[in-house]
């Protein structure tokens, strides 16, 4: 084992085996589980999104009320219409899954891009976020700088921390959640129930400051300041949707684990979210520069509990840190669906196909690397100003929400002959899009101009990239239709005069064998066999057929997939050598499954050296007219690199080119 491996294996784990039956127990996660790693996103963004409304209303702070109401109202709706999708899709997907499947692959694609941009803000604003709130416990003011570099180091932390696993990273976090729970629990009861007696004086001085704004500004204006005051505090809806969207890592049964995780997403987040806008409203307070508005609930509600002294500022302190903490654990969420829904579009071919590989810890690796980096770009761009990133922020996550709504209105009217039920499930979905869609409106609106125009540039930009990925499949898929239907319908050919093929003799250790290395049975295997007898009449009389089934993302959900995956692969091999036999060719066929291609195959090509003196490994490469970058990112090289580990290990192979026209 090299220096190299040595270290990776100490920093990420050992690999796994995705053919234990153990492994899916393993890698699960149970309803609570889940809402620390999929739901903190959500719970967490109560440390900033009410606190951003409450201080958008200014001087008219006494609306609030009306504010908590319709938070807890909102996330109600959207966390009930993203139940009914848990039970339509319960193999999970989200927003992009929900838009391809009930609009269409436009509007997948839309929803799929705004998501991993979205994922990527996620993972910058929770990191900045958490930063700042730590900082801001420091006993001076830490520059902007070193915040930025604080928040790129924790962000590289995340990204080692997701490559060594789901349930790892997540188990990791739990003691950081629950202190939050405690302590805001704690926080929120005492700050209500310690003012309830001022809430008739509250409840009065609301209905007449709302007379007061109504004179003053008008019906529209009033109504303005809300939607306004609303929109800014749209951050505290953002995580809702990871549920849906990582339901092939929770514990079967899929779907009710995922309701029960969302039931307590949703209860947790409308509690805290409404609690803390009326704490902030009873407790009278007002922000302070340089401390968030929860720093200075806090200390008011300690000192009023605990009196002034150490006690008061200790609970302060660890009321702060969980803050800051939990913060850290919502940027968890960005980790664990943006690789997913990255997984989910490769699949469709909108983004490079090794986006749906597994690592050999059976995590999306290409997935993570790319998130991590995008939200690393993201804090440098922005400099990691909380300020900046936050208008940028939440833009996607709303254009997510009411293209799954929308989609889901439009399936329940479809079905409306054939479900009982479908208006109670209309009218869930159809309230859930006209929130989230005047949520959408207004936030574009008033974030636009103030940079949100960079998150649109960016969506845009991704969406067009997109396309140009999914043209470039769809041409190369043509082309290799043409050539599947071509050589894969060919048949051996027909036996001599005696009416049966001659006697195959079973081939000695030491007869020529032609090795080929196929993926699937295709016009590529097919070239490379036929071109074989081309060039070397005669010469070989023995050959053998190797495939990998990989297990990607789509696969790996089940034993029962992984089971299929060995089966078709096999399947696909047999037909090889019936054809081989077919030509008076002695031939069989070795399969493996797993995640590494390159390290399965050459284990493969080991095992056929050992059974045969004299092997020569023959694979097909696609050769463009003009290699670049971009056929290099969206096709393999597995063919250069697998033929360089058997020339180190003395195999002889040949690379048979395939001209393409794409």
């Amino acid at each position: 084992m090299s220096i190299f491996q040595a270290a990776r294996r100490l920093v990420i784990g050992k690999s796994r085996d995705p053919l234990d039956p153990r492994v899916f127990h393993h890698l699960s996660l149970a309803a609570f589980l889940a809402w620390v790693g999929l739901g903190a996103d959500g719970l967490s963004s109560s440390c900033y999104g009410p606190e951003e409304a409450f201080i958008t209303l200014g001087e008219h702070s006494h609306l609030a009320v009306f504010l908590a109401i319709a938070m807890m109202v909102t996330i109600a709706v959207i966390s009930a219409s993203y139940a009914q999708i848990i039970s339509l899709f319960p193999s999970g997907g989200g927003g992009y899954l929900v838009a391809t499947s009930l609009l269409g692959r436009g509007a997948g694609v839309v929803s799929g891009s705004a998501l991993v941009v979205d994922y990527a803000m996620t993972i910058a604003m929770q990191v900045a976020a958490s930063v700042a709130a730590l900082c801001s416990l420091a006993p001076r003011v830490v520059p902007q700088k070193e915040q930025l570099v604080l928040a790129l180091i924790l962000v590289t932390f995340l990204i080692i921390l997701n490559l060594r696993g789901v349930k790892e990273s997540v188990l990791v976090l739990v003691p950081i959640f629950l202190l939050f729970l405690v302590t805001h629990v704690l926080l929120v009861a005492f700050g209500i129930g310690s003012h309830a007696s001022a809430m008739p004086e509250v409840v009065a001085a609301t209905a007449r400051e709302t007379r007061e704004t109504w004179t003053a500004l008008g019906a529209f204006g009033t109504l303005a300041l809300l939607l306004r005051a609303f929109s800014m505090g749209g951050g505290t809806y953002t995580g809702i949707e990871a549920i849906s969207n990582g339901l092939q890592i929770l514990k079967e049964p899929r779907v009710q684990t995922g309701r029960r995780t969302m039931l307590y997403m949703a209860v947790s987040l409308s509690l805290t979210a409404g609690g803390l806008i009326l704490c902030y409203l009873l407790a009278g307070v007002h922000r302070v520069p340089g401390r968030t508005l929860n720093a200075v609930l806090t200390e008011k509600l300690a000192t009023e509990a605990l009196g002034p002294g150490s006690l008061a500022g200790g609970f302060l302190l660890l009321t702060l840190v969980a803050e800051g903490a939990l913060l850290f654990v919502g940027a968890q969420a960005g980790f664990l669906d943006g690789p997913r829904v990255l997984s989910n579009m490769a699949i469709d071919s909108w983004v490079p196909h090794r986006f749906s590989l597994l690592s050999d810890r059976l995590v999306t690796q290409n997935g993570i690397l790319v998130m991590g980096g995008a939200a690393i770009g993201i804090l440098l761009y922005t400099g990691g100003s909380i300020d900046v990133i936050v208008v940028m922020y939440s833009i996607n996550v709303f254009l997510t929400f009411s293209l799954s709504q929308l989609g889901m209105c439009v399936h329940w009217w479809k079905v409306r002959r054939e479900d009982p039920n479908w208006k109670r499930h209309l009218a869930i979905n159809g309230l859930g899009l006209s929130l989230t869609s005047t949520l959408l409106a207004a936030t574009v609106m008033m974030k636009f101009r103030a940079g949100g125009w960079v998150t649109v540039l960016i969506t845009g930009s991704v969406v067009g990239l997109c396309v140009l990925v999914r043209k470039h499949y769809s041409s190369l898929r043509l082309l290799l239709k043409r050539t599947d239907d071509v050589l894969t319908t060919l048949r051996p050919p027909k036996p001599r005069d005696s009416g049966s093929f001659p006697k195959i003799e079973p081939p000695k250790r030491g007869t020529p064998t032609a090795v080929f290395l196929v993926s699937g049975f295709n016009g590529l295997g097919m070239h490379s066999f036929l071109n074989v007898q081309r060039y070397f009449p005669g010469y070989f009389k023995h050959c053998i057929f190797l495939s990998v089934g990989v297990v990607d993302s789509s696969s790996f959900k089940g034993a029962r997939e992984l089971e299929n995956l060995r089966k078709e692969t096999e399947r696909d091999l047999v037909r090889y050598v019936e054809f081989a036999r077919g030509n008076g060719l002695a031939a069989e066929h070795h399969l493996s499954v797993g995640t590494d291609l390159l390290d399965e195959l050459v284990d493969l090509c080991r095992q056929v050296r050992g059974d045969w003196d004299r092997p020569i490994f023959f694979m097909s490469k696609l050769v463009f007219p003009q290699e670049n970058a971009l056929n290099r990112l969206l096709h393999n090289q597995t063919p250069f690199a697998l033929q360089r580990r058997l020339q180190m290990e003395g195999m002889h192979s040949v690379i048979m080119p395939i001209q393409s026209e794409v």
